[in-house]
């Protein structure tokens, strides 16, 4: 499972609300799970698909992109609210994961990372063996002896 706690996502979003000017490096993203499998998408609007990086080390998943300024050095700029440069997002992904075989695509400016479970922590059945009812506990036989004095 991807884990749900991220302590410093939250300061990111309140520095954020405070000074809307300063740029931030976090990706939107959304994860589900699907079947057998986690989805997460990341929103990655005007990103040159070649610069996309995807990673995964000790159960740690980093996807980095860049987006650059489509204006020249002769353009002026008027009003810039769209943001540029490095962006980077990691994820902890729990132990049932199959990171071996993590897939990736890129469309309409989303990044989609399928992750499946791995086959050791699926749900499966077990079987219950079923012992005859005609089968009776042995009892204990008494072994109470006594001797006659002669």
């Amino acid at each position: 499972m991807l884990m749900r706690f991220d302590p410093f996502r939250e300061l990111d979003r309140l520095t954020e609300l405070q000074n809307r000017s300063l740029p931030t490096s976090m990706l939107a993203m959304d994860a589900y799970r699907r079947g057998h499998e986690f989805v997460v998408q990341f929103d990655l609007p005007g990103a040159d698909p070649s610069s996309i990086e995807l990673s995964v080390e000790k159960n740690v998943l980093t996807v980095r992109a860049e987006r650059t300024a489509a204006q020249g050095d002769v353009d002026e700029v008027i009003v810039t609210e769209r943001r540029y440069g490095n962006f980077t997002r990691q994820l902890f992904l729990g132990e049932s994961l199959d990171t071996d075989q993590i897939k990736a695509s890129y469309d309409n400016g989303v990044l989609t990372v399928t992750i499946p479970v791995a086959e050791k922590a699926k749900a499966r059945q077990i079987q219950v063996d079923n012992v005859p009812s005609s089968a009776k506990p042995v009892e204990a036989q008494s072994t109470d002896r006594t001797t006659a004095a002669a």
